[in-house]
Parts: structure tokens; C-alpha cells; sequence
């Protein structure tokens, strides 16, 4: 016989010893896709939140993949850009499908999320946005039963910015600036709520389509109109031309700034003195060291931890936003022992729905699908050149916001 012949028999007889002794080989990884508008208006944000996710496969991947039925499955994650683009994103969620992701998550761009959000309704696959979705989105029938958003939608954003001001600031005369679209309209709507409810007055109304440049005109009617306190629901590099801008003109000196829904990279756009003693909602900021809660400054820190060892830098809002989502999405294939997306929802949804964050404590997922936080966002104040410490020391945590009295009733929203 010779020793090819006698190769591949030996090979035969262990491969049937395996078996036999239940041995078996590694399952193959799993893909899930992170589609994110990595050029384009929202690209330094849609980096953080592609790094957040990545990392949470890195975290599942150390401990040897997922603990499924036939062993430990590891995970792959397919990045792709959507350009914040209908057309671009849908396309590569397409894809992405053909290439057969078992999950989704991803989006900065509100209304992307919201078409693909339509397209898992029809074609099951767990889907997990990292964006701000419209408040018209968690109505009764339109989110996909596979839909799970960790981050809530602008409403929230708003009320806890309006809730913050009048109640912990203590302001009573608000001039709000709303961004000409669903975003804008939905923080407006939850300031309003607020300020109803903590009885504080609107003094002053404007809006300003995405992607203003020059806010010098709005800025007059604010300073004219004197209120106590200036809320914009601007983000991202709209944000920073705001800051600035407020700044420049001094408005600063004549009222408090307080930008609704702040990120680091928001921040680390602005000249010290344009931070300084802005406040803001964040939803989560990596320093909570000096955080009453002490449970949660400890998961915090250990977040961060895992984090700058990867990156060189501290976590951002939206990273830990996807980081979150990846994780739950990764909790219902090993709860549900499936990747039926189906199966791994119902599995998310079990016992009330409730889960820990490991990032900023307990959360639970409420009957829309939105996840309801006790800490859902963070009171900020940012800090100027004197007070930071180095170069991602940008605001202190003065408080914080959360539960179910800062989401929209289920109610409200048809359930």
C-alpha cells in the first residue's frame, strides 16, 4: 500500500474516531454588517460608532465567539459606507443580505434607518440602528418586530435638555432653534413638553434647514429676544458652527448655551473658550469618576478601559451607542441558541425585557422597541482651556436624566 493510500486512510479513521468521540469541527463565523456613512456630513461621527461596534465583536471574539448549540461561534464584521444616501444605503444593505450578514446595525442618517427599518419588516433580520430615530418611527406597526434601537428618538433627546434647564438650571425664559426637519421638530416638541410641564416660557422660536453655515441672523433674534436660556438642537459639524458663531457674538455673556444632544467630537471642534460653560445632554461621557451611582462610574471606566486600549482615545456617545446595540444583538442569537432573527427578538424581549448596558447600568427594552435607561443621558457642562487637564478632558457630568418619565408614552405613540 503505499503512503498516500495509507495517508488518507488514517485521515478517514480519525475523522470517524472524532465523530464518534464528539468531536467536531469549529462552526464557521458568522458575518454581521455595519453600514455607516463614513464620508460625508456625519463621517466623524459614523467613525466612532463603526469603532463601538467593532469592538464589541473584539469582546465576544476573545472569549472564543458566541456560546451557540454546536460551540463557540466567532463573529465578522462587513463595514461598509452608505454615504448618508437613500439610494447608496439601501443598496449596500442589499448587498450585504446576499452576502449573508446575520445581523445589522449601523446608520447616523435618521431616515436611512427608517427605509431599511421597512425592508427587515418584510425580510426578517435583526436590525439595530445607532442613530436618533424619528419619534414617528416607534408608532405602533412601524417598527420591525426585529428592530431593536438602542439609542431613543429626539423627543427624549429634547424633553431631557428642557427638563434639565428649567428644573436643574432653574431658566425660565427658553429661545429655541430647531433644525428644519424631523430631528429638529421632535427635540422642539420634547422642549415644549418640558418647559409646559416645569413651567417655563418660550420667549422665542426659529429654525435652519442641515448644513447651515452662517447662523449670524438667528443669532440676532436670540440676543434680541433675551432669554435666560438658548437650546439648539444642531449636531454634529452644524453644532460647531453654532458654538462658534454664539460665541463669537458673545451670547454667552447675556444667557446660558445649551446645545440639546452634544458628542466629543462636537467638542473637540470648538476653540476652548466656544466649550466653556455650554451645557448639554450626552448620552454617555466616558469620566463619570465623581458619578454618584457608583456601579455604573465602575462599568463606565471599564468600558473606557477596553476602548483606548484599542483606539489610543476615550469612547464618544455614539460609540457607545453601537457598542450597546452589537452587544444586545449578540445577546439574543446565544439567549434564543439561533440566528433566526425571529427567535433571537423574542429572546431579547423575554423577561421584561431588561439587560445591563455594561457600559452606563440597567436598561430594558420597552413594547416599541426602544431601549428606556436609568441613565439615559448625561448633564454636561464643558469645560474651558483653565479646567482641562488634557486633551479629552472636555466637560463634568453635572447631573443626569433617565427612566420611563423621559420617553414618549406608550400611549401616545398607539400602544
Amino acid at each position: 500500500m503505499n503512503k498516500i493510500l495509507l495517508r488518507a486512510l488514517s485521515l478517514a479513521l480519525f475523522s470517524a474516531f472524532a465523530a464518534k468521540a464528539g468531536y467536531a469541527a469549529d462552526p464557521a463565523p458568522i458575518k454581521v454588517g455595519i453600514l455607516l456613512p463614513l464620508t460625508g456630513t456625519f463621517a466623524a461621527v459614523a467613525e466612532t460608532q463603526r469603532d463601538g461596534a467593532l469592538l464589541a465583536i473584539d469582546v465576544v471574539n476573545k472569549r472564543g465567539g458566541l456560546n451557540m448549540p454546536n460551540g463557540k461561534v466567532k463573529v465578522e464584521g462587513v463595514v461598509a459606507d452608505d454615504e448618508a444616501k437613500q439610494d447608496v444605503g439601501v443598496r449596500r444593505y442589499r448587498y450585504m443580505v446576499d452576502e449573508g450578514v446575520k445581523g445589522l446595525g449601523g446608520q447616523t442618517f435618521a431616515p436611512l434607518a427608517y427605509a431599511i427599518n421597512a425592508m427587515v419588516h418584510k425580510d426578517p433580520l435583526p436590525y439595530f440602528p445607532v442613530c436618533v430615530m424619528s419619534k414617528e418611527a416607534f408608532e405602533k406597526g412601524k417598527l420591525s418586530p426585529t428592530t431593536f434601537a438602542t439609542a431613543y428618538s429626539p423627543w427624549t433627546v429634547g424633553y431631557m435638555a428642557g427638563q434639565a434647564a428649567v428644573k436643574t438650571l432653574g431658566k425660565k425664559k427658553i429661545f429655541f432653534l430647531a433644525r428644519a426637519d424631523s430631528f429638529g421638530w421632535d427635540i422642539r416638541d420634547g422642549v415644549y413638553a418640558a418647559a409646559k410641564e416645569y413651567g417655563a416660557e418660550i420667549v422665542g422660536y426659529d429654525e435652519l434647514s442641515l448644513g447651515t453655515a452662517d447662523y449670524t441672523t438667528v443669532l440676532q433674534k436670540v440676543k434680541a429676544a433675551k432669554p435666560d436660556v438658548f437650546i439648539a438642537s444642531q449636531f454634529a459639524a452644524d453644532a460647531v458652527a453654532l458654538l462658534k458663531q454664539a460665541n463669537q457674538m458673545g451670547l454667552n455673556k447675556d444667557m446660558t448655551i445649551f446645545n440639546a444632544f452634544i458628542t466629543n467630537t462636537v467638542a473637540k471642534g470648538l476653540p476652548p473658550e466656544a466649550l466653556e460653560g455650554v451645557y448639554a445632554m450626552h448620552y454617555f461621557y466616558y469620566d463619570l469618576d465623581n458619578f454618584p451611582d457608583k456601579e455604573v462610574a465602575k462599568s463606565a471606566k471599564e468600558f473606557t478601559n477596553l476602548y483606548r486600549a484599542k483606539y489610543g482615545r476615550p469612547p464618544d456617545a455614539y460609540a457607545a451607542i453601537a457598542y450597546i446595540a452589537y452587544l444586545e444583538m449578540f445577546r439574543g442569537f446565544e439567549l434564543s441558541k439561533s440566528f433566526d432573527p425571529i427567535k433571537s427578538s423574542a429572546a431579547i424581549l423575554a423577561n421584561g425585557g431588561n439587560f445591563n448596558t455594561n457600559v452606563k447600568g440597567p436598561a430594558q427594552w420597552r413594547e416599541d422597541h426602544a431601549a428606556e435607561y436609568k441613565y439615559a443621558a448625561f448633564l454636561v457642562k464643558g469645560k474651558g482651556a483653565k479646567e482641562q487637564k488634557n486633551e479629552w478632558d472636555l466637560f463634568s457630568v453635572i447631573g443626569s436624566a433617565g427612566g420611563n418619565q423621559v420617553m414618549p408614552s406608550l400611549k401616545s405613540l398607539g400602544y
